[in-house]
């Protein structure tokens, strides 16, 4: 599932788990600035799969948010 394991250490998981979500966030909003040439453009199905990719980066980030606030219970 990973290509480095953290083993059991909580402590390296939530740093992995952080470079994952900021790399996750960065690719996001690149993501939303494809949609936005093409607003208000007879491209609206561009727009609403893009956004709807975008959406769901952004669940993925929240995810992976818990994960790390629970490793560092």
């Amino acid at each position: 599932m990973s290509n480095r394991p953290s083993g059991s250490n909580p402590a390296s998981a939530a740093a992995e788990l952080h470079v994952i979500t900021d790399t996750v966030e960065r690719q996001r909003e690149r993501v939303a600035a494809v949609a936005e040439p093409f607003l208000g453009t007879d491209r609206e199905d561009v727009v609403a799969t893009v956004v709807e990719a975008e959406r769901q980066l952004l669940i993925a980030t929240r995810a992976l948010r818990r994960a790390i606030k629970s490793l560092e219970r």
